[in-house]
């Protein structure tokens, strides 16, 4: 059974451009997706800044109205029946804001179940097994302006599981939480999916989406370009090695010129503070070393690597390739 069904979803922006001379712009935010997903799975949308992720998740949680298309949750279409679907779902933002700071855990928790219209005497039962649940157990009774982010994070969960909802929508839950905090919360939600709850997780960390998701939908620019296990898609890059190769400071043409090497598949550069890490997805392996370290002649360079495709590695490809 479907607890999720999206089909033919298209939501476009319009926005001003200008000051003298106004003109309105069409911006297609999400074209033409489709996709399901099962009653008790943890599916990953995953994509670039802009790609749509969220666009798409604000129509699930009837948040935005949807240009064309059909979108139903448990069966519900979120349009007609906007306000029976909102007693089926949750909605986790990444950040800090929608709690009041002033307030106790508890205090901030026993108000929203008023506003959920939680009978007193469940909410009573409930918000201590949601704080234990979320690992807040003994901080409940502390005003949440001393918690860690990663703690009001996870008050975040505690008060969006207060009417028991089947859905979760989770965008980005981790953006921001420290490596700590990011790995506490990523149990949380391994917690949620022993609940049997359904889960949409929006996330830019390959990682997370490896080690969390039943399923993965890659989107870019609006369309679905890939859609499968995280395994299954690590097989798109079977036929590829990953040079890796650590500088310190990259221009943009040099990464240019690397890219134009015939036997390269695609090139990405991730910043690690005073360094920076070209990856290089190629056939050839070790093979390729000599000509790329050629390209960065005159660089100063640390170390170099040669390993196996990982599923950021499947994404790289999927939506940058050699564009």
């Amino acid at each position: 059974m479907n607890s999720i069904e999206v089909k033919n979803l298209k939501r476009i922006y319009r926005a001003t451009i200008g000051v003298i001379r106004r003109t309105v712009k069409e911006v297609i935010a999400v074209d033409d997706i489709s996709f399901e997903i099962k009653e008790g799975e943890l599916f990953g949308l995953l994509g670039p800044n802009g790609a749509g992720k969220t666009t798409t998740v604000k129509v699930l949680a009837t948040l935005l109205i949807p240009n064309a298309g059909e979108v139903k949750v448990n069966g519900l279409d979120v349009v007609k029946d906007a306000n029976e679907v909102r007693k089926h779902i949750g909605f986790i933002f990444g950040g800090e804001r929608g709690l009041y700071w002033r307030l106790s855990g508890v205090d901030n928790l026993r108000y929203f179940a008023s506003l959920y219209h939680v009978d007193p005497e469940v909410s009573k039962k409930r918000i201590p097994y949601l704080l234990e649940l979320v690992g807040l157990k003994g901080r409940g009774n502390e005003r949440v302006q001393g918690y860690s982010r990663g703690m009001k994070q996870r008050l975040h969960v505690a008060r969006t599981l207060l009417h028991d909802p089947d859905i979760l929508f989770l965008d980005e839950p981790t953006i921001g939480l420290d490596p700590v905090g990011a790995r506490e919360f990523r149990e949380v939600i391994r917690d949620l999916q022993s609940e049997k709850k359904t889960i949409l997780l929006t996330t830019h960390y390959m990682f997370e989406a490896d080690s969390l998701c039943d399923r993965v939908a890659v989107i870019d620019k609006g369309l679905i370009v890939a859609m499968d296990t995280p395994s299954a898609l690590k097989r798109h890059v079977s036929d590829l090695s990953v040079v890796e190769v650590e500088t310190f400071g990259v221009a943009p043409k040099v990464v240019d010129q690397i890219r134009e090497l015939s036997f390269v598949d695609a090139v990405s550069v991730r910043d690690q503070g005073q360094r920076q890490l070209i990856l290089v997805q190629t056939p050839l392996g070790a093979e390729a070393v000599p000509a790329v370290m050629s390209a960065l002649n005159g660089m100063r360079v640390g170390r170099v690597t040669v390993r196996e495709p990982t599923l950021e590695d499947a994404y790289v490809r999927l939506v940058g390739g050699k564009e």
